[in-house]
């Protein structure tokens, strides 16, 4: 199951954390985001425990959304140590999500 990441907890269980976290920002209004839901879900079984795989609801938290920029959705964050390293923008199959977090274990 994708974990959830809000304002309250961002900061201890992605910018604190040393694994890899891929952050899906996504809205219940957005259909790309809806279509990339499970591909995010499947991620989360397949890493359990290697990687931090979770989601940020832009209209809940606008925090986290304003501090990366995040313009248009779905947009993925892969964050290592704190840091940005990589990002997806748009809807993509599963193998391109795949290759990024591989590069970045």
């Amino acid at each position: 199951m994708a974990l959830e990441f809000t304002d309250a907890n961002f900061q201890t269980t992605v910018l604190s954390s040393d694994k890899l976290s891929v952050v899906d920002f996504w809205a219940e209004w957005c259909g790309p985001c809806r279509a990339i839901g499970p591909v995010i879900e499947e991620l989360s079984k397949d890493y359990d425990g290697k990687v931090n795989v979770g989601k940020v609801n832009v209209d809940n938290n606008p925090q986290i959304s304003m501090n990366y920029g995040i313009t248009s959705i779905p947009a993925i964050l892969f964050i290592k140590n704190g840091q940005v390293v990589d990002k997806q923008v748009g809807a993509v199959p599963k193998s391109v999500l795949e290759k990024k977090i591989q590069a970045n274990l």
